[in-house]
């Protein structure tokens, strides 16, 4: 899996002086928007539900950068843990800009074996997690004069794919809730929008089933190249700059043309 190079320093690029907290960042697409983030200029809250190694790994490549990062654990589905984790984000740092919604089980179950327990717990992450943290950061990002909303959507959710339910309606609802969001927030300045990875090469553990989804294997990019975390995180990049102020409410692919292309 391609990574982003710690060797590459950090620049006074357009997002100096800002502030982002990224939820489920210690690896995959997470960590390469926190460092492409912190190679923008901003200063990044780490966030992980309990891998304190990983998320510290994440916080020390940022540093290592001459970067600043913080770190705090929360379940992004707990209202009081996600309260705390934007407290911790303003005391570290004394404001918040950039919330990125990336948090997200992935995980695979046959509709007829899906339990309520389990399409809850994918629905409270990615979900409810979008809502409670952009509830959470709202009283902050108005006070930014450059604020903006990312949340992290799926290809399924367009496609359609078997045993997902639970993550495909999750992931369609934060398309709903993005527009909602730009629509409300726009008053304060607050650009929202959804970035929709697809078919990008990440290392998945247990929590997301073992493997990559069906979609993976039926729908192929135009060039036959899977994509990196850093081309997700590179789009993310832009839309939080001042060149995409006149862009919210948008749900932008990126998934080599997979989508586009019907496979």
């Amino acid at each position: 899996m391609s990574e982003l190079k710690s060797s590459t320093p950090l620049s006074s690029g357009d997002l100096s002086g800002r502030v982002a907290l990224v939820t489920g960042s210690a690896r995959n697409i997470g960590r390469s928007i926190a460092l492409a983030l912190a190679r923008a200029g901003a200063k990044v809250m780490v966030n992980a539900l309990s891998d304190q190694v990983a998320a510290e790994r994440v916080a020390q490549e940022i540093q290592a950068l001459g970067g600043q990062a913080q770190v705090h654990l929360a379940n992004v589905a707990h209202p009081q843990e996600v309260t705390g984790l934007v407290d911790a984000c303003v005391d570290s740092f004394g404001r918040l800009d950039i919330l990125v919604n990336n948090a997200a089980l992935r995980r695979h179950a046959n509709f007829e074996q899906l339990g309520w327990q389990e399409w809850r717990e994918v629905m409270g992450v990615i979900l409810d997690g979008s809502y409670l943290c952009s509830s959470a950061a709202l009283a902050h990002l108005k006070q930014s004069p450059m604020a903006s909303i990312i949340n992290l959507g799926g290809m399924s959710a367009h496609t359609g794919s078997r045993e997902r339910a639970h993550v495909i309606a999750a992931k369609t609802g934060l398309i709903g809730l993005t527009r909602a969001l730009a629509c409300d927030l726009s008053e304060h300045g607050i650009n929202v929008n959804c970035v929709v990875p697809g078919l990008i090469e990440t290392e998945r553990g247990h929590s997301a089933g073992g493997g990559a989804p069906e979609h993976h294997a039926k729908n192929k990019t135009l060039s036959g190249v899977r994509g990196r975390p850093e081309d997700v995180a590179d789009l993310v990049v832009f839309l939080c700059g001042p060149k995409a102020r006149y862009i919210t409410g948008q749900t932008l692919h990126a998934n080599g043309g997979a989508f586009f292309s019907g496979g």
